[in-house]
């Protein structure tokens, strides 16, 4: 898993590209990203999946904020970024959220 961020040049955007390797997807047949940035929907923002089995995605997100985010996997498994900027305790579960800092 993997964050790549590079920002727009008047720095009110930051263009993140969230990565799940194959090692990391499980052997998941599609992944999605929830978060801040699309109010959660685990069905909305899917992955793309690249013929060596990598999933990703790249989104414009505004600039001088953190966002929340999870993957999930085939529809059914939670997971974290591993490479997340930092993490916070999920409100409603025992569980974190991984967090991209803009």
């Amino acid at each position: 898993m993997s964050l790549k961020k590079s920002y727009s040049k008047d720095k009110k955007f930051c263009n993140v590209t969230f990565s799940v390797s194959q090692e990391a997807a499980h052997g998941a047949e599609t992944i999605t990203i929830a978060g801040d940035f699309n109010s959660w929907s685990s069905t909305e923002t899917p992955l793309k999946k690249s013929k060596e089995g990598d999933f990703s995605i790249k989104l414009k997100l505004p600039a001088g904020k953190e966002y929340q985010f999870r993957y999930l996997l085939d529809g059914k498994h939670w997971e974290n970024d591993w490479a997340a900027d930092k993490y916070i305790p999920a409100p409603f579960s025992h569980t974190d959220n991984s967090v991209v800092i803009c």
